[in-house]
């Protein structure tokens, strides 16, 4: 079976082709021109490259966020027409989760996070253990400093990966959370796993009526008990930057 995902999340756009389990080819772009102009050029491009036509595509999937208002438009709308001309399914992934499993094979825990603007992230908290990467909470919108509060109780070490690590892990050295300091339990992934794409493909479902059109999600474990508290800390503030592409 095959896969075409598209990701335009934040600034940067890549799409891969997959069959089965093997990824077959990928394109990334962090360049100033807008996913319009780039992101169907670079998909027509990987499968030309692949030698497999759009016809021959099983499944589309995008990127579903959080990220950028203008990026995920843009990607679900390529995705919807792909699939619409092609009477194939698509499915959507959450960007952070795609995010945590670059860190598949690591144990302890993942904080996935992207820079919202205004001293806030979008944030998604995961277990690694045995080469899976659970979910502990659904993701959502909250400070750094919010953040900081929670991950002290999670499996040690927490890895913070996605663009706004950097970002997170400094905040959280300048000014602490309560308990063991920072630099004992908190990591930065390692600099190809930050990426803005996930390495290693996620479980996908089709969603929705006949699954030709329908939003989906990864498949991930249900977290035993807590993670309503983690899903109502907060919403973004209002900040005119953070959606911009």
């Amino acid at each position: 079976m095959r896969y075409l995902v598209l990701e335009a999340s934040a600034a940067a756009a890549s799409c891969a082709l997959l069959e089965n389990q093997k990824v077959l080819g990928e394109f990334f772009v962090n360049i100033p021109q807008t996913h319009s102009q780039t992101l169907l050029p670079m998909a027509q491009g990987l499968l030309d490259t692949c030698g497999v036509p759009a016809g021959a595509v099983d499944f589309f999937a995008v990127t579903h966020g959080p990220g950028s208002f203008t990026g995920l438009r843009i990607a679900m709308a390529a995705v919807k027409g792909l699939a619409m001309a092609a009477e194939k399914p698509c499915v959507g992934v959450s960007t952070l989760e795609a995010l945590a499993r670059n860190l598949a094979g690591f144990a302890g825990s993942a904080a996935a996070v992207m820079d919202a603007r205004c001293g806030q992230v979008y944030a998604g908290l995961f277990s690694l253990e045995e080469g899976e990467v659970r979910r502990l909470a659904e993701d959502t919108a909250l400070s750094i400093l919010e953040l900081g509060k929670l991950l002290p109780g999670l499996k040690k070490p927490v890895f913070l990966v996605g663009d706004g690590a950097e970002l997170c892990y400094n905040k959280l050295l300048e000014e602490p959370p309560p308990g063991p300091p920072p630099e004992e339990w908190l990591r930065l992934a390692p600099q190809a796993g930050r990426r803005r794409r996930g390495r290693r493909p996620c479980r996908l479902a089709p969603g929705g009526g006949d699954g030709r059109r329908g939003a989906g999600a990864c498949l991930s474990a249900p977290a035993p008990g807590g993670a309503g508290a983690f899903k109502a800390s907060g919403e973004v503030k209002p900040c005119q930057s953070w959606s911009k592409t």
